[in-house]
């Protein structure tokens, strides 16, 4: 059964705005410069403290462990005020690989469908909801067979003012396109009283802060949710190219508009020494991957409500740890 036959039939659902493309940032590139600002300035960000042990944190015994390469979980919220910070809208798996000298950005589609510890099958969005960022990070090691032990979240404004900061993006808009980011444009005017500036036209143009945000929320046109987790990961290999190549005068204003909108659950000490490594080490490479992949999942409705299935997960997983750890990519 092929994604392309059930489309018209995906559930339409409220959105809300995407939170998570700035954490990538936070921790891979402005974490480098908190090194060179210290840690007096790492206190604006909202540290939140989880349980770090294997049970907690769903790790099993087989799971990969390699020093060499750091797996965080980055979330976007539906709804950030909501009780343990509601569902996920965007789930990605940032990895730094210090063996390839590689940022690599693992998306994984919010239907999926998984067992969630404590709950029934459900989709992997929900697990932030039932039991915020504790239980989303387990619901992914334990159905993944992943080590990760830390998170991070940030606010889209803050996204919106680093993109803003570092000139804009350059985005090649398609004619089906403009209209969205328009709304979403209009969304976030509405939100904060500001009179952001809409699209006049598609093709290739320097995209402010709030258009590129609206721009990597699009879901109603395209192939939905599939080309949706496509933008956001050009979105955020775009900004962590600029913020890696930024000039040293623009690290102030980039760190004081991030880090009020950050929240994570790594130390200032490990803060350091994750910015140490990628604020030396010269890493220039971002590599995108999203799961499940197409060659392994289903799209199906069970009573009534639009799933992704992976078929088989034990495939996916496979596939996970190739890219992550091998450097292979497997389609």
């Amino acid at each position: 059964m092929s994604r392309r036959e059930h489309k018209k039939n995906r559930r339409k659902k409220r959105r809300s705005f995407f939170r998570v493309f700035l954490t990538s940032i936070f921790i891979f590139t402005l974490l480098g410069f908190g090194v060179m600002y210290g840690l007096s300035i790492l206190n604006k960000v909202d540290s939140v403290k989880i349980p770090k042990n294997d049970t907690d944190l769903g790790i099993n015994n087989d799971a990969v462990e390699n020093r060499d390469v750091i797996n965080i979980a980055l979330f976007g919220l539906d709804e950030p005020d909501a009780e343990n910070g509601g569902r996920s809208d965007s789930i990605i798996i940032a990895s730094l690989d210090k063996v390839h000298k590689k940022i690599k950005l693992t998306s994984i589609m919010r239907d999926t469908y998984v067992d969630i510890p404590g709950h029934q099958k459900d989709k992997i969005n929900h697990a932030h909801g039932f039991g915020g960022p504790e239980l989303a990070i387990k619901t992914i090691n334990q159905n993944f067979n992943m080590n990760i032990r830390d998170f991070a979240t940030v606010d889209f404004f803050g996204l919106e003012s680093i993109i803003d900061t570092l000139g804009g993006l350059e985005v090649d808009i398609k004619p089906n396109e403009v209209k969205y980011v328009n709304m979403g444009v209009r969304g976030m005017n509405i939100m904060d009283g500001k009179r952001g500036k809409q699209l006049s036209d598609s093709g290739l143009q320097n995209l402010t802060g709030r258009q590129a945000v609206a721009y990597s929320r699009i879901r109603k046109t395209g192939d939905g949710d599939f080309e949706r987790t496509e933008r956001q990961r050009f979105v955020l290999e775009q900004v962590i190219h600029k913020g890696l190549n930024a000039g040293i005068s623009k690290y102030p204003s980039l760190l004081n508009t991030t880090l009020p909108f950050v929240k994570t659950s790594l130390s200032k000490k490990e803060i350091l020494s994750l910015g140490t490594f990628v604020f030396t080490s010269g890493i220039e490479t971002v590599e995108k991957y999203r799961l499940p992949l197409n060659n392994y999942l289903l799209e199906q409705k069970i009573n009534g409500v639009a799933y992704i299935v992976p078929n088989t997960l034990e495939d996916n997983v496979e596939a996970l740890k190739s890219f992550i750890y091998d450097d292979i990519k497997v389609e």
